[in-house]
């Protein structure tokens, strides 16, 4: 009966840390963001403290506050680039007129539509093709994919100000005082296992580093590369760069946001160059972007992915896919995104509490 007493009280423990966690999302989340600024920004407040001149050295406190005026000077950088790039596409997007396009593609649909009523391939479906790639057009250019994600970031924020100082104050002091978080998460834990956590926390912190610094290096030399690529293929400059950004943070999805990420940027490129003869400019336009893609691709495997997930997920790629298309159907776009950082803390916890579970030793064995 004490037992069973013990695991009902456990069970509304867990309950009201949840409810609370869910109560207060918003500082939740601002704390979320700074341990993950704060990450980033650790080995650069490091070397800061390495440097000395004689007996002279940077206070740790200014070390941090330099780190975070650099994080905050790359973080308002990429968006003054990149949101004004972002506003003028959208702007150009909804001011297309869907049937110009139609009329623009009206050949190649009037083919697609000829096959698919030859193989009945639209039976049951009062839809000609012009139609239903006119409808989907509409649905894609009218609900503007990334200005609403960044409306999206905002909305999670709420004031944006009161968030950037919240944040900003969370990670001055995470990085000025090394041991803070740590030290706080040790505070609530049991002494019989304050060895285990403290290993968890080692671990994770040194996985999640590697993979955030990674990440960042990773989404970097893709916008880098694509917009490149557009640019001496003859795509405009500034459309390049919004279609390189979008590749680029796509990537982060493994497997499937580099498939979602082209496809967005064909159709960007489509739209954004109508006034090109079909067969003779835009069509070998696409395929140049297609080949800028792929090319794009095959240097992200080769070079980028292997130097991020070699070091910090370690993890068979089935087992990534899986865990990704899970998230994916919890939490959409979001979940996915978060997938391989949570499975990561994930196997962490298992291996240190449940690895004498065959499938944990399994899961686990390269962390």
């Amino acid at each position: 009966m004490n037992k069973n007493l013990r695991y009902f009280f456990i069970f509304i423990g867990i309950v009201l840390v949840g409810y609370v966690l869910w109560y207060f999302k918003s500082i939740v989340a601002y704390i979320l963001i700074s341990a993950i600024l704060s990450l980033i920004g650790r080995p650069i407040v490091d070397f800061l403290n390495k440097i000395r001149y004689k007996k002279l050295h940077i206070p740790n406190a200014l070390s941090a506050l330099l780190t975070l005026i650099f994080l905050w000077v790359a973080l308002l950088t990429f968006f003054r680039v990149f949101i004004p790039l972002i506003a003028n596409q959208a702007g150009e997007l909804s001011s297309i007129d869907s049937q110009t396009l139609i009329q623009k593609l009206q050949g190649p649909i009037s083919k697609l539509d000829e096959l698919f009523t030859k193989y009945n391939i639209n039976a049951g479906s009062n839809q000609t093709m012009d139609e239903y790639l006119s409808s989907k057009f509409i649905s894609v250019v009218n609900v503007s994919i990334l200005s609403g994600f960044f409306s999206s970031i905002a909305g999670i924020l709420g004031n944006i100000f009161i968030a950037a100082f919240s944040i900003s104050f969370i990670t001055f002091f995470i990085l000025k005082d090394k041991g803070l978080l740590y030290d706080g998460i040790l505070l609530f834990t049991p002494d019989k296992y304050l060895d285990n956590v403290s290993h968890i926390l080692s671990s994770v912190k040194k996985l999640l580093t590697r993979y955030f610094i990674g990440i960042i290096i990773q989404v970097t030399c893709i916008i880098t590369l694509v917009s490149i690529g557009l640019t001496i293929i003859g795509i405009d400059f500034s459309d390049a760069l919004v279609i390189g950004l979008m590749v680029g943070l796509m990537n982060i999805i493994p497997y499937l946001g580099p498939v979602i990420g082209s496809s967005l940027g064909l159709v960007l490129g489509l739209a954004t160059n109508l006034d090109l003869a079909f067969y003779t400019e835009l069509l070998p336009l696409l395929g140049y972007m297609a080949i800028v893609f792929v090319i794009v691709q095959v240097v992200d495997n080769v070079v980028f992915q292997p130097f991020i997930y070699s070091s910090s997920v370690n993890a068979h790629p089935m087992e990534i896919f899986i865990v990704i298309m899970m998230a994916g159907s919890m939490a959409g776009v979001t979940g996915m995104i978060l997938a391989i950082p949570a499975y990561t803390i994930i196997r962490v916890i298992a291996k240190e509490f449940f690895n004498n579970l065959k499938v944990v030793k399994k899961l686990t064995e390269k962390i």
